[in-house]
């Protein structure tokens, strides 16, 4: 009787088990005691949910798929037998635009040396960006225009005087034109960069701003400052130079060059010591407005007085380096 109530358990626990998802397959070799048992299972399907139409109507952004080989993943990477599919995202229509802009600035001193065709085509590149203006009310996002901006290209010609300078000075050179936007106390520093030999120097002028409109503000200038010279490391000598198609030596004239430096260097540090030169503005000259069409956080684009037009990158943006 014991030996029938054992058999019976165990058919009662087969036959539990037959219930189960994975289900043991005997192996079809009956009179093998060790043969294999092989497992099947049943796996249910999971459906993901799609996504609604508005939330991927946010999302606009465009993808390739490249096939890496092998010898891309390099010598320490794990061996596959196929390529890997790897998920390329694909520069956005405003990017691509904002490149070709920057690029069309090559050559143009800021737009004081541009063509008819590149002043043509920046107008052109420039009215597509605004028509995809990322920010349509810019002085209703005073954060982005925070900072310190660095002027890249302007149609307006009364910087045209400043930008031809180096033509007429070879020493000095034109370094840097910026406008830094304190948004918290609606002020604008404009300042204009200039190094020479030993020195640098920075001519800046301060102005308040009202919002008047999304996109337009008022600007009054308040003054100026000429800044001392702030000095710079030594001029280095050249060995040789090239003058009217003459190879010059210059070595030995280095022991003169250092003593002239010398002087030099002493009479920059003595008026480096000088406080700042302040100037005031005139009435006529005070205030103007200014316009921005397109605004994110590293492209600027406004338009003056006169329908001029100043294109400015953000400090520390990839645009400058193009």
């Amino acid at each position: 009787m014991s030996s029938i109530a054992s058999t019976s358990a165990k058919m009662a626990s087969i036959a539990s088990i037959s219930k189960l998802p994975c289900n043991s397959l005997k192996n079809s070799s009956q009179n093998s005691k060790s043969a294999p048992i092989v497992a099947s299972c049943s796996v249910n399907r999971v459906k993901f949910p799609a996504l609604s139409t508005a939330n991927s109507a946010k999302v606009k952004r465009d993808f390739s798929v490249r096939l890496v080989s092998d010898d891309e993943w390099g010598p320490d990477s794990e061996p596959s037998s196929a390529g890997v599919a790897v998920l390329e995202e694909k520069p956005s229509e405003i990017d691509v635009l904002k490149k070709q802009l920057v690029d069309s600035f090559y050559g143009t001193n800021r737009g004081l040396s541009a063509s008819s065709e590149t002043r043509a085509e920046v107008v052109e590149l420039i009215t597509q960006l605004e028509a995809k203006n990322p920010t349509p009310a810019p002085t209703e996002a005073l954060p982005l225009l925070n900072g310190k901006w660095i002027l890249a290209y302007t149609t307006f010609a009364g910087l045209f005087p400043l930008l031809s300078r180096g033509a007429t000075f070879p020493l000095v050179k034109l370094e840097e034109i910026s406008q830094t936007i304190d948004a918290d106390n609606f002020t604008v520093q404009n300042s204009v960069l200039f190094s020479g030999p030993l020195a640098t120097t920075a001519i800046t002028t301060n102005a308040k701003f009202e919002v008047r409109s999304p996109k337009r503000v008022q600007i009054k200038f308040e003054g100026g400052v000429i800044g001392t010279p702030q000095l710079t490391d030594s001029i280095v000598l050249p060995e040789n130079v090239e003058f009217l198609g003459q190879n010059i030596d210059l070595s030995p004239f280095k022991g003169l060059f250092a003593s002239v430096q010398d002087t030099a260097s002493s009479v920059a540090k003595t008026i480096s010591s000088q406080p700042p030169l302040k100037f005031s503005i005139s009435n006529k000259n005070a205030e103007s407005w200014l316009l921005t069409t397109y605004l994110d956080d590293e492209l600027r684009i406004s338009r003056g007085d006169g329908g001029s037009i100043f294109v400015l990158i953000k400090e520390g943006s990839p645009l400058l380096t193009l």
